[in-house]
């Protein structure tokens, strides 16, 4: 097979994405010497795949408790209403995020999703009362479109973004009598 067959291309990009997964921080040295690519072949494609959008994000994974912050969850079903463009044009221009930072509240995920429920959103508060004032933001804010929202609060996070928590043993806390 030529060396800079698109097949080709594609599995160096995946073996370089693999390696970013499991650490983002990882060095292009390092990242070479595991796939046993150059340095220079690294650091291109890493570039690349930036550009083209595949990665569009470096992100650590901060234990929310030590920052004296819970992270919970939304599961939104929407109305059977049609979105009208200026709320769609609102999602897009993030205007409910940028009202609930100002209540001390950071977007982790926005997804949106098929299934029972039709988008999930994961966000830190710090504490219960303002994740309950994000829901009714969102109820105002969106009036018809949405029929229920549930929040659920992240009690123990035993694996985020592929990368398992190295206080795993606390687990057990939660299942004591």
């Amino acid at each position: 097979m030529p060396k800079n067959s698109m097949e080709q291309i594609e599995q160096d990009e995946k073996k370089i994405l693999k390696e970013l997964s499991k650490n983002a921080n990882k060095s292009i040295n390092d990242i070479a010497i595991t796939c046993h690519f150059s340095r220079q072949k690294v650091w291109r494609i890493v570039k690349n795949l930036e550009k083209n959008n595949t990665i569009w994000g470096y992100v650590p994974v901060v234990d929310q408790q030590k920052i004296d912050k819970k992270r919970y969850i939304m599961l939104i079903k929407r109305s059977n209403q049609p979105v009208p463009k200026e709320k769609l044009k609102d999602i897009i221009d993030k205007k409910i995020v940028n009202k609930a930072k100002k209540m001390g509240i950071e977007f982790i995920n926005s997804i949106y999703i098929n299934g029972r429920y039709d988008w999930i959103i994961s966000f830190t508060a710090k504490n219960l009362k303002d994740a309950k004032n994000l829901v009714e933001l969102y109820y105002k804010t969106y009036g018809g479109l949405i029929s229920e929202i549930h929040l659920n609060e992240e009690m123990f996070t035993v694996q985020n973004n592929g990368i398992r928590n190295p206080e795993i043993k606390k687990l057990e806390d939660f299942f004591e009598i």
